[in-house]
């Protein structure tokens, strides 16, 4: 059947009616340069069948591997029941909850979601998910600069020791809208945000991006970092990984004040890596700018008889209708995922998840011990991690990664490309999944690698 289904006399008449000669006069207004004429490798049609069987083809290309990269996406360990509760037909199809009586199941699993990343931030309010880490920064940006009214330059300070990723994101939804990224230099020495980099006299600044832990896993002086942004009038949005905070800080408790909006990637919270997503992203912030915040928020209220309820709140009727005026254009509730993280931190409770953030320390600290062993890999930065760090070999990088891909290990990520000034450098992670068996192949793999 086509896509549209519909008989040529019925398109015909349907183009009739509204003084069309053809389809293409619909879409006139799209300069001709813009359009594609043809889409490469993608076959006309396939059967049910084909495309079943295709599907299945390419999924087992992923097969198994054992995994050491991170970089915002962990192999962790998720209990069964949490997607046995979450693919369960009351929360695997739920249509987004507009109607209050008869969304009380979905608003209560978003509400518990949000006092959940609320507290794990230490902030005051969170709203109801993004896309990813990489969209919930520049939420957060776009946040920031509306928020921060006392500002007029639209300059946001980007550490670049903050994923590569997430930057280009950024800079894609930023660029048009006359704000202005500028990037903060790293110590090549330690990893770490260089104070040097930071502008002497830094006039107006809108706000500091600041990650913890940094994209090389190294802990950033989060402390000192977010009191200068606060002490020359710039807000501070800070990028974490959520499993992390279990054992770290939280942003809403660095320096005197604490960070002023949270943001990052959902998926440690026990959603599948599954080749590259869905993902989800999560945002909080203190409360004096919590009507600055993208996307939805749900809020716990009682009804006439003094039952509790759940119903949509602070969400204004531009999100939908007006939406030059909305806050954001292109956020989304990714509803399963944020339900399935839901029963994930509801299943680990505080002790779970810090002993899940210990244990992945651990493995990390055994790998780092482990692979330095061998003359050939060095560690490239000597300052305290979570559960990532950066590792140089005396060998090609992309060439060994190949290697060990052959040997059905995810090896780590190249950084040549987003930092070649660390020449040969490669971002391994190791979470509480990894064991000293997979730890000590992984390391003789990588030497046998290096050597051949």
């Amino acid at each position: 059947m086509p896509f549209i289904p519909h008989t040529d006399y019925e398109v015909k008449e349907m183009l009739n009616a509204i003084g069309a000669d053809n389809i293409e006069e619909l879409f006139d207004e799209i300069p001709a340069e813009l359009k594609i004429s043809e889409l490469k490798n993608i076959p006309s049609q396939l059967t049910e069948m084909e495309i079943s069987r295709l599907m299945h083809e390419r999924a087992n290309q992923d097969n198994t591997p054992i995994c050491f990269a991170g970089g915002g996406a962990y192999d962790h360990h998720i209990p069964a029941a949490v997607w046995e509760i979450a693919t369960r037909g009351e929360f695997y199809s739920a249509y987004t909850p507009y109607q209050a009586e008869a969304s009380q199941g979905s608003l209560q699993v978003i509400y518990e979601y949000q006092s959940m990343i609320a507290n794990l931030t230490s902030l005051d309010a969170s709203n109801a998910s993004l896309y990813d880490g990489a969209s919930a920064l520049a939420e957060a940006t776009l946040m920031a600069v509306r928020a921060n009214r006392k500002s007029k330059s639209k300059r946001i300070l980007v550490p670049r020791t903050v994923n590569p990723v997430y930057r280009k994101v950024t800079h894609t939804l930023v660029k048009n809208q006359g704000i202005k990224l500028e990037e903060l230099n790293f110590d090549l020495q330690q990893g770490l945000i260089d104070m040097a980099s930071l502008p002497a006299e830094p006039g107006d600044i809108t706000a500091v991006v600041i990650p913890l832990p940094n994209y090389f896993g190294v802990l950033e002086n989060v402390d000192e970092l977010t009191d200068w942004a606060h002490k020359h009038g710039a807000l501070v949005i800070a990028v974490v990984n959520p499993i992390s905070l279990s054992i770290l800080t939280p942003p809403g408790e660095w320096g005197e004040k604490g960070a002023d909006i949270a943001c990052g990637e959902g998926q440690p919270l026990g959603i599948p890596m599954s080749s590259g997503g869905p993902y989800f992203g999560f945002l909080t912030c203190k409360q004096a700018l919590v009507r600055q915040m993208p996307g939805r928020i749900v809020g716990r209220t009682l009804d006439l008889d003094g039952k509790p309820g759940f119903t949509l709140t602070l969400q204004a009727r531009e999100q939908h209708i007006r939406r030059s005026k909305a806050t954001s254009n292109i956020c989304t509730n990714q509803g399963l995922m944020v339900t399935a993280a839901t029963i994930y931190m509801a299943i680990m409770g505080p002790d779970g998840l810090e002993k899940t953030a210990i244990a992945s320390h651990g493995n990390n600290k055994k790998m780092l011990e482990k692979l330095t062993s061998k003359k050939s890999i060095t560690r490239t930065f000597n300052q305290s991690f979570f559960h990532e760090s950066v590792i140089n070999i005396a060998a090609d990088n992309a060439s060994v990664l190949k290697k060990l891909a052959a040997n059905n290990i995810v090896g780590g990520i190249n950084l040549k490309s987003d930092y070649p000034e660390l020449g040969d450098a490669i971002l391994v992670c190791a979470t509480e999944k990894r064991t000293v068996k997979e730890i000590d192949f992984f390391t003789e793999q990588l030497a046998t690698a290096i050597a051949s």
